[in-house]
């Protein structure tokens, strides 16, 4: 595997972006580094430290987006070749793109806002 700059655009949330990093803290699984970037699974806790946060996501517009988070991943390092899409209002990335490669650590499908699905599906045009 290895990191390319062209293909087909792959969006991955919370599990999927683990298996898209480059490196994992975790010695499983191995991952696929479809993204330039270093990940903790289950960085901000378990199951019961669960929770939601309005997100500035400035690519989606003014109006925050709702990230719901579940035993989401922690971004810990992000590659020269990576955009943040998004933070934490303390800091850590959530959102990432890297050329036509997408992540995010929280779970844009279990919202009624379709703006993230509406910018990766600008990304394939």
């Amino acid at each position: 595997t290895g990191l390319t700059t062209t293909g087909t655009p792959v969006w991955g949330t919370c599990a999927g972006m683990i298996l898209m990093a480059r490196e994992l803290a975790d010695d499983r699984p191995e991952p696929l580094e479809l993204i330039d970037i270093a990940v903790t699974r289950n960085g901000y806790g378990r199951q019961a430290e669960s929770f939601e946060i309005n997100l500035m996501i400035p690519v989606l517009g003014a109006e925050p987006f709702r990230g719901i988070f579940i035993r989401a991943p922690t971004v810990t390092k992000v590659g020269a070749g990576v955009e943040v899409l998004g933070n934490l209002p303390d800091g850590p990335a959530v959102a990432l793109l890297e050329n036509n490669r997408l992540v995010t650590s929280f779970h844009p499908e279990l919202t009624s806002d379709t703006r993230f699905h509406q910018f990766f599906l600008s990304l394939i045009k």
